[in-house]
Protein backbone atom coordinates (compact mmCIF):
# COMPACT_ATOMS: atom_id res chain seq x y z
CA UNK A 1 0.00 0.00 0.00
CA UNK A 2 1.10 3.59 -0.84
CA UNK A 3 2.40 5.50 2.38
CA UNK A 4 2.90 9.15 2.67
CA UNK A 5 4.97 11.30 5.14
CA UNK A 6 3.54 14.34 6.90
CA UNK A 7 4.31 16.81 4.15
CA UNK A 8 2.41 14.62 1.30
CA UNK A 9 -0.33 14.09 3.49
CA UNK A 10 -0.21 18.05 3.84
CA UNK A 11 -0.37 18.76 0.80
CA UNK A 12 -2.92 16.69 -1.05
CA UNK A 13 -5.17 17.35 1.98
CA UNK A 14 -4.31 21.42 2.40
CA UNK A 15 -4.48 21.14 5.98
CA UNK A 16 -0.72 22.21 7.72
CA UNK A 17 1.47 19.58 9.58
CA UNK A 18 1.38 21.03 12.89
CA UNK A 19 -3.22 20.70 12.30
CA UNK A 20 -2.56 17.12 11.58
CA UNK A 21 -0.36 16.76 14.65
CA UNK A 22 -3.23 18.33 16.83
CA UNK A 23 -5.84 16.45 15.28
CA UNK A 24 -4.01 13.50 16.09
CA UNK A 25 -3.63 13.75 20.08
CA UNK A 26 -6.82 15.41 20.90
CA UNK A 27 -8.96 13.70 18.65
CA UNK A 28 -7.48 10.86 17.46
CA UNK A 29 -8.29 10.89 13.86
CA UNK A 30 -5.72 9.11 12.75
CA UNK A 31 -2.80 6.58 13.80
CA UNK A 32 0.15 7.18 11.90
CA UNK A 33 3.07 4.24 11.93
CA UNK A 34 6.61 5.25 12.67
CA UNK A 35 9.40 4.22 10.56
CA UNK A 36 12.67 3.83 12.37
CA UNK A 37 14.02 7.16 12.85
CA UNK A 38 10.37 7.69 14.17
CA UNK A 39 8.85 10.01 11.52
CA UNK A 40 5.36 9.46 10.66
CA UNK A 41 3.99 7.72 7.90
CA UNK A 42 0.25 7.76 6.70
CA UNK A 43 -1.53 4.91 4.15
CA UNK A 44 -4.07 5.52 1.71
CA UNK A 45 -7.44 5.13 3.89
CA UNK A 46 -5.94 7.85 6.22
CA UNK A 47 -5.38 10.08 3.50
CA UNK A 48 -8.97 9.59 2.14
CA UNK A 49 -10.12 9.76 5.91
CA UNK A 50 -8.47 13.42 6.13
CA UNK A 51 -10.02 14.14 2.70
CA UNK A 52 -13.25 13.82 4.25
CA UNK A 53 -12.78 15.76 7.09
CA UNK A 54 -11.51 18.43 5.05
CA UNK A 55 -14.71 18.80 2.65
CA UNK A 56 -16.88 18.55 6.02
CA UNK A 57 -14.78 21.44 7.36
CA UNK A 58 -15.33 23.26 4.34
CA UNK A 59 -19.00 23.21 4.66
CA UNK A 60 -19.14 24.08 8.22
CA UNK A 61 -18.77 21.21 10.69
CA UNK A 62 -17.01 21.72 13.95
CA UNK A 63 -13.60 19.29 14.26
CA UNK A 64 -15.13 18.14 17.38
CA UNK A 65 -18.23 16.86 15.46
CA UNK A 66 -16.45 15.19 12.70
CA UNK A 67 -14.12 13.49 15.35
CA UNK A 68 -17.03 11.63 16.84
CA UNK A 69 -18.48 10.24 13.74
CA UNK A 70 -16.83 6.55 13.31
CA UNK A 71 -15.36 6.28 9.40
CA UNK A 72 -18.42 4.43 8.09
CA UNK A 73 -20.40 7.99 8.94
CA UNK A 74 -18.60 10.16 7.88
CA UNK A 75 -18.40 8.56 4.63
CA UNK A 76 -21.97 9.09 4.63
CA UNK A 77 -21.88 12.37 5.64
CA UNK A 78 -19.97 13.07 3.01
CA UNK A 79 -22.24 11.56 0.31
CA UNK A 80 -25.51 13.13 1.91
CA UNK A 81 -24.14 16.50 2.12
CA UNK A 82 -23.16 16.14 -1.22
CA UNK A 83 -26.32 17.34 -2.76
CA UNK A 84 -26.45 20.62 -0.38
CA UNK A 85 -23.01 21.96 -1.27
CA UNK A 86 -22.86 24.93 -3.00
CA UNK A 87 -19.97 27.61 -4.54
CA UNK A 88 -16.85 27.19 -3.58
CA UNK A 89 -17.56 24.18 -1.26
CA UNK A 90 -18.84 23.03 -4.28
CA UNK A 91 -15.43 22.72 -5.93
CA UNK A 92 -13.51 21.55 -2.67
CA UNK A 93 -15.79 18.46 -2.65
CA UNK A 94 -15.01 17.27 -5.77
CA UNK A 95 -11.29 18.53 -5.78
CA UNK A 96 -11.24 16.29 -2.87
CA UNK A 97 -12.91 13.04 -4.51
CA UNK A 98 -10.62 13.42 -7.61
CA UNK A 99 -7.58 12.98 -4.98
CA UNK A 100 -9.14 10.16 -3.40
CA UNK A 101 -9.51 8.34 -6.57
CA UNK A 102 -6.60 9.30 -7.19
CA UNK A 103 -4.26 7.87 -4.76
CA UNK A 104 -6.87 4.64 -5.20
CA UNK A 105 -6.31 4.02 -8.63
CA UNK A 106 -10.01 4.36 -9.14
CA UNK A 107 -10.69 4.62 -13.10
CA UNK A 108 -14.25 4.48 -12.76
CA UNK A 109 -14.46 6.88 -10.13
CA UNK A 110 -11.98 9.22 -11.51
CA UNK A 111 -13.86 9.27 -14.79
CA UNK A 112 -17.13 9.79 -13.14
CA UNK A 113 -16.18 12.81 -10.66
CA UNK A 114 -14.69 14.26 -14.03
CA UNK A 115 -18.02 13.62 -16.32
CA UNK A 116 -19.98 14.83 -13.28
CA UNK A 117 -18.62 18.39 -12.86
CA UNK A 118 -18.36 18.82 -17.08
CA UNK A 119 -21.87 18.16 -16.77
CA UNK A 120 -22.69 20.30 -13.65
CA UNK A 121 -20.75 23.18 -14.97
CA UNK A 122 -19.22 22.83 -18.31
CA UNK A 123 -15.96 21.99 -19.81
CA UNK A 124 -14.71 25.56 -19.39
CA UNK A 125 -15.92 26.42 -15.45
CA UNK A 126 -14.83 22.14 -14.73
CA UNK A 127 -11.61 22.76 -15.61
CA UNK A 128 -10.85 26.22 -14.24
CA UNK A 129 -12.25 25.42 -11.19
CA UNK A 130 -11.92 22.06 -10.00
CA UNK A 131 -9.51 20.89 -12.67
CA UNK A 132 -6.84 22.86 -12.45
CA UNK A 133 -7.08 23.65 -8.83
CA UNK A 134 -6.84 19.41 -8.56
CA UNK A 135 -3.84 19.41 -11.02
CA UNK A 136 -2.04 22.34 -8.91
CA UNK A 137 -3.02 20.66 -5.60
CA UNK A 138 -0.98 17.44 -6.65
CA UNK A 139 1.79 19.20 -8.14
CA UNK A 140 1.31 18.45 -11.65
CA UNK A 141 0.68 21.91 -13.38
CA UNK A 142 3.58 23.96 -12.87
CA UNK A 143 6.25 21.65 -11.36
CA UNK A 144 7.21 18.30 -11.52
CA UNK A 145 8.24 15.22 -9.33
CA UNK A 146 5.96 16.41 -6.86
CA UNK A 147 3.61 13.46 -6.46
CA UNK A 148 3.58 9.62 -7.14
CA UNK A 149 4.79 9.07 -10.81
CA UNK A 150 2.04 6.45 -11.26
CA UNK A 151 -0.33 8.58 -9.99
CA UNK A 152 0.51 11.72 -11.76
CA UNK A 153 0.10 10.00 -15.09
CA UNK A 154 -2.77 7.97 -13.84
CA UNK A 155 -4.73 11.10 -13.55
CA UNK A 156 -3.02 13.34 -16.46
CA UNK A 157 -3.85 10.56 -18.92
CA UNK A 158 -7.88 10.50 -17.73
CA UNK A 159 -7.75 14.42 -17.94
CA UNK A 160 -6.15 14.71 -21.48
CA UNK A 161 -7.82 11.66 -22.91
CA UNK A 162 -11.29 13.80 -22.35
CA UNK A 163 -9.83 16.99 -23.34
CA UNK A 164 -9.52 15.26 -26.61
CA UNK A 165 -12.30 13.65 -26.87
CA UNK A 166 -14.30 17.23 -26.29
CA UNK A 167 -11.74 18.72 -28.94
CA UNK A 168 -12.93 16.29 -31.41
CA UNK A 169 -16.28 17.12 -31.27
CA UNK A 170 -16.00 20.57 -31.64
CA UNK A 171 -16.95 21.75 -35.46
CA UNK A 172 -13.12 22.66 -36.95
CA UNK A 173 -12.09 26.18 -37.37
CA UNK A 174 -11.89 28.09 -40.80
CA UNK A 175 -10.24 30.95 -42.16
CA UNK A 176 -13.48 33.46 -42.15
CA UNK A 177 -12.66 33.71 -38.29
CA UNK A 178 -9.96 35.79 -38.91
CA UNK A 179 -7.61 34.59 -36.41
CA UNK A 180 -5.11 31.19 -36.32
CA UNK A 181 -3.42 30.05 -33.47
CA UNK A 182 -0.67 28.04 -33.42
CA UNK A 183 -0.36 26.08 -30.41
CA UNK A 184 3.02 23.97 -28.74
CA UNK A 185 5.25 23.31 -25.92
CA UNK A 186 8.60 24.39 -26.45
CA UNK A 187 11.62 21.53 -26.48
CA UNK A 188 11.75 19.43 -23.34
CA UNK A 189 8.25 20.50 -22.41
CA UNK A 190 5.73 17.76 -21.79
CA UNK A 191 2.82 18.88 -19.64
CA UNK A 192 0.33 18.81 -22.16
CA UNK A 193 -2.93 19.37 -20.50
CA UNK A 194 -2.69 23.41 -20.57
CA UNK A 195 -2.16 23.33 -24.17
CA UNK A 196 -5.02 21.10 -24.54
CA UNK A 197 -7.61 22.65 -22.77
CA UNK A 198 -6.47 26.18 -24.44
CA UNK A 199 -6.92 24.51 -27.92
CA UNK A 200 -10.31 23.55 -26.46
CA UNK A 201 -11.03 27.24 -25.81
CA UNK A 202 -10.16 28.55 -29.05
CA UNK A 203 -11.71 25.79 -31.32
CA UNK A 204 -14.72 26.52 -29.20
CA UNK A 205 -14.83 29.46 -30.28
CA UNK A 206 -15.18 29.09 -33.92
CA UNK A 207 -10.88 29.90 -34.68
CA UNK A 208 -8.48 27.85 -36.07
CA UNK A 209 -5.75 26.38 -34.50
CA UNK A 210 -2.76 24.52 -35.76
CA UNK A 211 -1.80 22.21 -32.50
CA UNK A 212 2.03 20.71 -32.65
CA UNK A 213 1.81 19.34 -29.48
CA UNK A 214 4.94 18.67 -26.64
CA UNK A 215 8.47 18.78 -26.81
CA UNK A 216 8.58 21.04 -30.27
CA UNK A 217 11.76 21.53 -31.44
CA UNK A 218 13.70 24.60 -32.71
CA UNK A 219 14.53 23.81 -35.89
CA UNK A 220 12.57 24.52 -38.95
CA UNK A 221 9.89 26.40 -36.36
CA UNK A 222 11.09 29.64 -37.90
CA UNK A 223 10.16 28.17 -41.63
CA UNK A 224 6.85 26.68 -40.25
CA UNK A 225 5.71 29.94 -38.73
CA UNK A 226 6.89 31.49 -42.19
CA UNK A 227 5.12 29.54 -44.22
CA UNK A 228 1.63 29.25 -41.76
CA UNK A 229 1.74 32.78 -41.19
CA UNK A 230 -0.18 32.55 -37.77
CA UNK A 231 -1.87 35.34 -35.92
CA UNK A 232 -0.80 34.25 -32.78
CA UNK A 233 1.50 31.79 -31.21
CA UNK A 234 0.88 30.37 -27.56
CA UNK A 235 3.07 27.64 -25.58
CA UNK A 236 3.74 27.30 -22.03
CA UNK A 237 6.62 26.87 -20.06
CA UNK A 238 6.33 24.74 -16.87
CA UNK A 239 9.70 22.83 -16.26
CA UNK A 240 11.79 23.74 -19.00
CA UNK A 241 15.12 25.04 -17.72
CA UNK A 242 16.41 28.13 -16.10
CA UNK A 243 14.87 31.32 -15.96
CA UNK A 244 17.57 32.92 -18.70
CA UNK A 245 16.75 30.36 -20.84
CA UNK A 246 13.22 30.22 -20.90
CA UNK A 247 13.44 34.29 -21.67
CA UNK A 248 16.40 34.28 -24.19
CA UNK A 249 13.86 31.50 -26.53
CA UNK A 250 10.96 34.11 -25.68
CA UNK A 251 12.98 36.77 -27.08
CA UNK A 252 14.00 34.35 -30.18
CA UNK A 253 10.62 33.53 -30.59
CA UNK A 254 9.63 37.65 -31.11
CA UNK A 255 12.13 38.33 -33.45
CA UNK A 256 11.45 35.22 -35.66
CA UNK A 257 7.74 35.85 -35.86
CA UNK A 258 7.20 39.71 -35.62
CA UNK A 259 4.19 39.29 -37.40
CA UNK A 260 2.68 37.02 -34.93
CA UNK A 261 1.48 37.64 -31.58
CA UNK A 262 3.45 35.47 -28.92
CA UNK A 263 1.06 34.24 -26.20
CA UNK A 264 3.32 32.80 -22.94
CA UNK A 265 1.92 31.22 -19.81
CA UNK A 266 2.92 28.55 -17.36
CA UNK A 267 5.05 29.10 -14.75
CA UNK A 268 5.45 32.87 -13.88
CA UNK A 269 8.57 32.24 -11.80
CA UNK A 270 10.34 31.51 -14.76
CA UNK A 271 9.28 35.13 -16.29
CA UNK A 272 11.30 38.10 -16.32
CA UNK A 273 7.52 40.32 -17.45
CA UNK A 274 9.57 43.41 -16.78
CA UNK A 275 12.41 43.06 -18.61
CA UNK A 276 10.38 41.89 -21.40
CA UNK A 277 8.65 44.81 -23.26
CA UNK A 278 8.19 43.30 -26.66
CA UNK A 279 5.37 44.55 -28.55
CA UNK A 280 4.38 41.13 -30.03
CA UNK A 281 4.63 39.20 -26.95
CA UNK A 282 2.21 38.99 -24.26
CA UNK A 283 1.96 36.89 -20.85
CA UNK A 284 -1.04 35.42 -20.28
CA UNK A 285 -1.86 34.51 -16.20
CA UNK A 286 -5.69 32.29 -17.16
CA UNK A 287 -7.75 30.78 -19.32
CA UNK A 288 -9.96 34.33 -18.61
CA UNK A 289 -7.03 36.58 -20.69
CA UNK A 290 -7.28 33.73 -23.54
CA UNK A 291 -10.73 34.51 -23.40
CA UNK A 292 -10.35 38.31 -23.57
CA UNK A 293 -8.02 38.01 -26.85
CA UNK A 294 -10.59 35.86 -28.99
CA UNK A 295 -13.63 37.17 -27.73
Amino acid sequence: MQSYPIHELERLTGVKAHTIRIWEKRYGLVEPDRTDTNRRIYNGDQVRKLLNVVTLLSKGYKISKIAELTETQLHEEVLTDKTRWQGETLYIGYINELVKTMISFDETGFEHVFTTVAQRFGLYEAMVNVIYPFLKKIGVLWSVDKADPMQEHFATSIVKRKLMVAIDGLQPGTSTANKKFLLFLPEGELHEIGLLFANYIIKSKGYETLYLGQNVPDAHLEEFVRLLQPDYMLLFYIASGSKERVNAHIRELSKMSQHTQVLVTGNFELFDTEGIKLPNVRFLKGAQQLLQIIE
